[in-house]
């Protein structure tokens, strides 16, 4: 049975297959990221400039995360956002890598890692997600960003 998300996204698990699936369009950096956790350097992500209005989703599955209006400047070198499109499209857990306490930001359907969340962001919310642009796509206009996996 599906699970769908306040917004009305279906956040069933991907099975395997569709998974892998999905995997085979990611480049090596995409990989890296998304599927084993890494980080990409800061201020070289295609995304961090962009100030296009729309939505980024999930680079591998598809499901909206962060509205283009929630997006602000954060000197980090990572796109940055203060607010999710849909909090039920995040999972989050602790992070203790590095000898750092973080939490790490995970997409709730695929599970492909985004990166992080801090609790030094801008009103309302006083978050700050830090993303990884090669975990994420852009859908840009007013449309809301389609469910690509589905």
């Amino acid at each position: 049975m599906s699970t769908h998300s306040k917004s009305g996204y279906d956040l069933g698990p991907l099975p395997a297959p569709e998974r892998e699936r999905l995997a085979r369009d990611l480049s090596a950096e995409e990989r890296r990221v998304l599927l084993d956790h890494g980080t990409e350097p800061p201020f070289c992500g295609g995304l961090l400039s962009n100030k296009d209005k729309g939505v980024y989703g999930c680079r591998l599955c598809g499901l909206p995360l962060f509205r283009s209006t929630t997006k602000f400047e954060s000197g980090t070198g990572w796109p940055s956002f203060y607010e999710p499109f849909d909090a039920d499209h995040l999972t989050s857990l602790r992070d203790r890598s590095y000898g750092m306490e973080r939490v790490e930001i995970r997409c709730r359907r695929c599970d492909g890692h985004l990166g992080h969340v801090f609790p030094d962001g801008p009103p309302p919310t006083g978050h700050r997600y830090c993303l990884n642009s090669a975990s994420l796509k852009f859908f840009a206009g007013d449309a809301p960003a389609p469910d690509a996996s589905r």
